[in-house]
């Protein structure tokens, strides 16, 4: 990680969970984080925990659901000094609707489609924008998919979930294609992670309990094993493209 020192990652969805996490051992490494999400409160919390660590948290709000609200967002941190662009772009908002596809709602699917597949796609569009405006060569790329990404569940809450997680895969591997075409050496990798005991179930089943109920039935992935994945990625030597991380929980079978 010690190439990665003083220079500058943004985390997507960086007030909680995964997120959270991530961006905590980033700042540990001594990287500059920018961390958004819309709850800005929770991620100054994290911030303020944090200033005595060799890099930086700065909490941004953004709603990345509004591309007005990425675009400014990339904007603030080209105009700030300390920080002047994009390095290191970690997409990890996400989200899941209980909604099925015969009778699903139109709202939450536009929702998860533009969380889970156009914020990633604009974040990685501007941070690349940013990166060839520096002459930044070697930027990296994670993209939080989901070992959704790659098989679909009998549980029909999860099919329209799936197929914006199956979108993530795609688009890896058509950044990785654009890269190499733009002759850069720019990486970037996908983390498919199984059950992961964060506040996602939470939000989907909009029921606290229920969440609760289905994380204690079996071992859960942390947010910790997630950040191991993106520290492998990010340590990765330059010749070597790390596309693709799978893990799940030792006895989640699907």
């Amino acid at each position: 990680m010690e190439r990665w020192t003083g220079r500058v990652a943004l985390v997507t969805g960086a007030s909680a969970g995964i997120g959270a996490a991530i961006s905590r051992s980033l700042v540990k490494s001594g990287m500059k984080v920018v961390g958004c999400a819309r709850n800005v409160e929770r991620i100054q919390k994290i911030a303020d925990e944090l200033k005595d660590e060799p890099g930086s948290l700065k909490p941004m709000k953004c709603d990345v659901t509004q591309e007005e609200d990425i675009l400014a967002m990339f904007q603030n941190i080209k105009s700030d000094p300390d920080l002047g662009g994009v390095d290191v772009c970690i997409n990890n908002a996400g989200l899941g609707h209980d909604t099925s596809l015969m009778e699903g709602n139109t709202s939450q699917w536009r929702e998860m489609l533009d969380v889970n597949v156009l914020a990633l796609c604009i974040c990685s569009r501007e941070a690349y924008k940013s990166q060839r405006e520096r002459g930044v060569n070697d930027g990296h790329f994670i993209l939080i998919n989901s070992m959704s990404g790659h098989r679909i569940q009998v549980h029909k809450a999860n099919h329209f979930y799936a197929a914006t997680k199956h979108a993530v895969t795609a688009i890896l591997h058509g950044m990785r294609f654009e890269f190499r075409e733009d002759k850069v050496a720019a990486k970037v990798t996908s983390i498919s992670p199984g059950d992961v005991e964060t506040e996602f179930l939470n939000r989907m089943l909009k029921d606290d309990a229920k969440a609760q109920a289905i994380y204690s039935s079996s071992t859960c992935l942390q947010p910790s094993d997630i950040v191991d994945a993106v520290i492998y990625a990010l340590s990765s030597p330059p010749r070597a493209q790390i596309d693709d991380i799978w893990l799940r929980p030792i006895d989640q079978l699907d």
